[in-house]
């Protein structure tokens, strides 16, 4: 009996995160952890210690330690979130998903969100088929996901489930469907995260600042430098052999998916609002190169959106 435990323990801790942390408490093997029982009920929440998943149960619904595998709790779990029923099995196939996402200015166009980009890159990347169903406000979006998923979007309907948080969409679809793989051990993975975790967030706080040219945007300024100095750092660390973020630099991953829409923002923000005031290609010179190889990418090429979609959604948001 111990030796099955620490069978399954040593199991469970080769599984990504966001399906490790499926209660131990359940009698469930981990062979039948499958995505139907657990991984639509979790998303992003930043006071985790990791950064992607925490439990969300919709009301009405049990708990996944309540949940039975394949039987007709399930089922009715399914039915309560206004998906209809799976008839496979536990394993998820490719067909049936509808990416929904951010509608451009227009109402029905793709509109500028980076992390829907993301998405789309990775299911481009593993040559998925998919819909995409811009929504310009909530009226665009079907009830089951306002009601049990608070309109997050992007959200990716995948037959009879439904994926909110770009962290989590991706992953589910690189651990589901691994031809190529976009991940490589974790170890490096969490290297290239944390050297890659400030960018955003800094970017996005120096975007919106108005009056340009004040104090505060200064340190603002200051402060997303440093962050771009980190990614200098990265992509020009010793041992490095090619272009990308993650290990030696030679594998794409899902890191990469998420940072080529980021640093398309930035490059049309800073030439919109900020007057160029960095100087990319003459001070992060190694970033620059990283930026032409990933918006050379096919994925990325599919996927983007003009310029003016982008000054767009950034004017709405240094307007509020």
């Amino acid at each position: 009996m111990c030796m099955k435990v620490v069978t399954a323990v040593i199991a469970l801790a080769q599984l990504p995160l966001y399906v490790r942390s499926f209660s131990l408490a359940t009698s469930t093997s981990v062979s039948r952890i499958s995505s139907s029982s657990y991984l639509s009920h979790h998303i992003m929440d930043s006071s985790t210690s990791h950064p992607f998943v925490r439990s969300f149960i919709p009301s009405g619904e049990t708990s996944s330690s309540q949940r039975t595998i394949g039987g007709s709790t399930s089922a009715l779990s399914a039915r309560a979130r206004g998906l209809e029923v799976s008839t496979g099995g536990a394993t998820p196939t490719e067909g049936g998903m509808t990416l929904y996402l951010k509608a451009g200015p227009d109402g029905t166009s793709v509109g500028d969100c980076p992390f829907a980009q993301y998405v789309r890159m990775v299911l481009i990347e593993k040559g998925l088929e998919y819909r995409i169903r811009p929504c310009g406000s909530d009226d665009d979006k079907p009830t089951w996901l306002l009601d049990y998923y608070g309109g997050s979007i992007p959200a990716l309907r995948h037959k009879a489930e439904c994926y909110v948080e770009s962290d989590v969409i991706a992953q589910y679809l690189d651990f589901f469907f691994q031809e190529p793989s976009l991940s490589s051990k974790k170890r490096i993975m969490t290297e290239a995260q944390e050297a890659t975790s400030d960018f955003f967030p800094a970017l996005a706080k120096y975007l919106k600042h108005t009056p340009d040219s004040d104090e505060a945007d200064g340190e603002l300024q200051a402060n997303l430098e440093q962050a771009l100095q980190n990614l200098e750092d990265r992509l020009t660390a010793e041992g490095r052999s090619g272009p990308f973020f993650v290990g030696n630099g030679e594998l794409f991953t899902l890191i990469d998916c998420s940072m080529a829409p980021k640093l398309y923002h930035m490059l049309v923000g800073l030439e919109e609002f900020k007057q160029k005031a960095i100087d990319i290609p003459n001070k992060f010179p190694s970033l620059h190169t990283y930026m032409e190889t990933v918006f050379a990418r096919p994925s990325f090429v599919e996927s983007t959106y003009p310029k003016e979609t982008i000054i767009w959604g950034w004017s709405n948001a240094r307007n509020k």
